[in-house]
Formats: structure tokens, sequence, C-alpha cells
């Protein structure tokens, strides 16, 4: 079974995914939001303040940054959870059939995808603070910093988590089923997952053409995904990026506003750059684990066609006909 089959296993009608959606999606924005609205409101000087501010704007409250990033992760562990209990418990499936078609987790693969995302992170990340060095301000305060890099490594994948099994796994499984194909699940899930970054406060500062990249990055997983017939390496992928981007470098008007290391101080800009990855970084990548995992027959694994396995039953059935011919 292909990975996409892998969402026949256990109870798999729509009524399933719909309550699977309901639940994942409750547990996700309402139930994991009361501890970050509840500190919120306390930091608000009254009620107007508070209903003001919105999510984006909380931090204008006061609230440590440390802090806030722990509330804001933590509606994604809430996700993440209702995710794994819904698997097991609404579709009577293993949770390793949604990470992927293996017999189990390959978890080299997700180090592979974590380690080489984020050496290259680190990489790029130094030669731009050693060719603008008058754009960054070096920020190391030994214990917010610290305390960051423990919520980072602790809670961030797990936020990286529910997005690629979300997105990358039940939708991609869910969407395929019905689309019976590959393609239609690669390109929802794709532009959903921008769709998803659409209020994020870079894309209010720098407008919707950075939709392009968040679309882009999430096509780059989903790719990542079918081609690998699991979602191991886009899982490291996706945790090294936003692990690093936590710690590393921040600014006042992106979404990880945090105590990292340096701060880039320079005007929000739509920049060449930004797209680096897409046109450059993405590509190589694809290129890097095609060789390593002996990735081929791209055209099938990208559009080609969705069927139901046959499962014991159908095949005992099966043979039992073959026997009275």
């Amino acid at each position: 079974m292909n990975y996409i089959q892998q969402g026949y296993k256990g109870k798999s009608d729509w009524v399933y995914w719909l309550i699977t959606i309901l639940v994942v999606f409750f547990g996700w924005q309402i139930l994991g939001g009361i501890p970050l609205l509840a500190v919120a409101f306390a930091y608000s000087e009254n009620l107007e303040a508070f209903t003001t501010a919105g999510l984006n704007n909380f931090m204008s409250l006061g609230i440590d940054k440390n802090l806030f990033l722990f509330l804001m992760i933590f509606t994604f562990v809430v996700g993440f959870v209702f995710l794994f209990f819904s698997i097991k418990i609404i579709h009577k499936r293993t949770f390793t059939s949604l990470v992927t078609s293996r017999k189990n987790i390959d978890w080299k693969r997700f180090w592979v995808g974590f380690l080489t995302w984020g050496i290259l992170v680190v990489v790029l990340t130094l030669i731009g603070i050693l060719i603008e060095p008058e754009i960054y301000t070096y920020n190391f305060n030994a214990k917010p910093f610290f305390i960051l890099v423990a919520i980072s490594i602790i809670m961030l994948p797990l936020q990286t988590s529910l997005e690629e099994l979300l997105f990358r796994g039940y939708f991609m499984q869910g969407i395929g089923i019905l689309a019976k194909n590959r393609w239609v699940p690669l390109i929802i899930t794709s532009v959903c997952f921008g769709l998803l970054h659409g209020a994020n406060p870079e894309i209010q500062k720098l407008g919707y053409i950075l939709m392009f990249f968040y679309i882009g990055t999430g096509l780059f997983y989903g790719i990542t995904t079918l081609m690998d017939e699991g979602t191991e390496l886009a899982l490291g992928l996706h945790a090294a990026n936003n692990v690093l981007a936590a710690f590393l470098v921040t600014t006042d008007w992106m979404v990880f506003q945090t105590d990292a290391l340096f701060i880039d101080t320079s005007e929000p800009a739509v920049t060449l750059e930004m797209f680096l990855p897409i046109i450059v970084l993405y590509p190589l990548m694809l290129l890097f684990f095609s060789k390593k995992y002996g990735w081929t027959n791209w055209k099938e694994k990208l559009t080609g066609k969705i069927e139901k396995p046959l499962n014991l039953k159908e095949n005992y059935r099966i043979l039992e006909d073959l026997g009275r011919e």
C-alpha cells in the first residue's frame, strides 16, 4: 500500500473524516487557545484593550515573549494530541499509518531532513550576517535565550508535526481517496497550507505576494511526502525551519518575535532572497533526496491514480472464485 492508501485503513467513511476534522480544530483553535486568552486578558487593562488587541497584537499588552511563544505553541500541542487520539479512537487505525507507509516510522529520515535543512539555515544566516552586519543587532541574553531554546526544541516540533500530519498527512490521504489521484491532494493541501499562514503579520507587512513562498513551501513538503511515501523527511525539514527561526534571528514584524540571538533591524521589503528557497534550495533538496533514497517514477507518484486496496476478505473471496473455475 502506498502512502495515500493508508487512509483506507480502519474506518474510512466520510463521516469519520468530518468528525475528526471538527474534533481536531476544536482542540487546536478553541480549547488550546484558552490559556493564551486567559493570560492576554490578565495583562489587559480593561475589556476594551483585550478585545481590540487581537491575537497578532497580544504581545503589545506586555506579555513576556517566551510565555507568549509557549502559549501560542500550546494551541498546536493540544491540536496534535486531539489528532493522535482521533486517528486511534475515531478511525480505529494506527498513528503510524498517518505518518508513513512503512511498517515503522523511519526516524533516520526525520533526522536527515532536520539536519540537512538545519545546516543550510545556519550557514545562510551566518553568510547574511557577514554580508550585512549593519542590519543585525547581537541580542544574546542568557536566561531568556536558553528558555527560548528549550521551548523551541521541546515544543516547536509538535507544532510543525501538527501542520505536517494534518496537511501532508490527514488531508493528503483524505483528499487523495476522494479524488482517486495524487495531484489533486498535492495542489489543494499546498494552497491550504499557504492560506493557513495568511493571517501571519509578515503577510500584512509585505503583502500577499509572500503567499507564493508559503504555497511553494507546502508544495515542496507535499512532493517530498509523495515521492518518499511518508512524512518523515517533511517532518524533519519543517521542524528544523521553525526551531532555528525561533532562536537564531527575530524581527519586530514576523510571527516569531522572540529573544533570539540576533535582531534583524532592516525595513521589511519584498526581495528576491525571500524566494531563494523556492527557486534554488527546494529543487536542490529534492535532487539530494532523490539520489539518497532512489526516488523513481516521478510522474506516477505525483499524478497517478489511487485505488482502494483489496482487503483480506476480498482477497480470500477472489481466491475462492478462482478455485471454483
